[in-house]
């Protein structure tokens, strides 16, 4: 089957069965600031820009908000996050998917929100190398989800029109991300929001995982 659509990925709960890590990963790095926030409540941003998720936090829990509190709380957070890397695994059908991807000739690539400190962890679990694939990440563009840039940077990069892709990611911020480059948002419900969620967001069609996106793969790619 020729597929003709090119595909922009998100990373954290899309292609990579690490949302909950990231959680886990902020809530040290909150902790070790004397920030109280709840589990739930980081997970709701999850997928935005980091600058911008820590911005928010700090505002909800009446902190301080300072260039420098900013780059620790990062900081912090991705020392945490890569003591977990072993946890980190492809989600199911992640790679079969690019590969299919790939053997059809139809042009994909990754674009995440997350640093590349951070994202390396990612990549090399699902075994891809960004000197031969097509990866933008949070260091690459001004603005991150939920502004469009990671996936504009992205299409720009395999040389196809943003108009002609699929977003496939996990989050509403992908899903919003999407529509403001009017990019087609197919959801994945890898990374823990709701249907509900993610059509209210954008997304045309909404999925389990990677390995459900592959099987219903006819229904959102164009064919000749």
């Amino acid at each position: 089957m020729r597929i003709e659509t090119s595909f922009l990925f998100d990373l954290d709960g899309t292609l990579v069965d690490s949302v909950y890590q990231h959680v886990l990963a902020w809530k040290e790095a909150l902790d070790a600031e004397g920030i109280e926030l709840s589990v739930w409540r980081i997970h709701r941003k999850i997928g935005m820009s980091g600058g911008l998720f820590t911005n928010q936090l700090l505002r909800e829990t009446h902190g301080e908000i300072s260039q420098e509190r900013v780059e620790r709380l990062r900081r912090l957070h991705a020392e945490a996050y890569k003591r977990v890397r072993a946890q980190v695994c492809p989600l199911r059908g992640a790679r079969a998917l690019l590969d299919a991807l790939t053997s059809a000739g139809t042009p994909w690539a990754i674009a995440t929100s997350g640093r590349l400190e951070t994202a390396a962890v990612n990549l090399e679990a699902l075994g891809v190398d960004p000197a031969k694939v097509v990866v933008v990440t949070r260091d690459d563009v001004k603005y991150a989800k939920p502004d469009p840039d990671l996936f504009v940077a992205a299409a720009e990069r395999l040389g196809v029109p943003i108009e002609h892709s699929v977003v496939v990611g996990d989050s509403i911020w992908d899903m919003l991300a999407a529509r403001r480059c009017r990019a087609l948002g197919v959801g994945l419900l890898s990374g823990g929001y709701g249907m509900d969620e993610l059509e209210r967001a954008g997304a045309l069609r909404v999925y389990e995982d990677p390995a459900d996106l592959l099987l219903h793969l006819d229904e959102v790619a164009a064919r000749p």
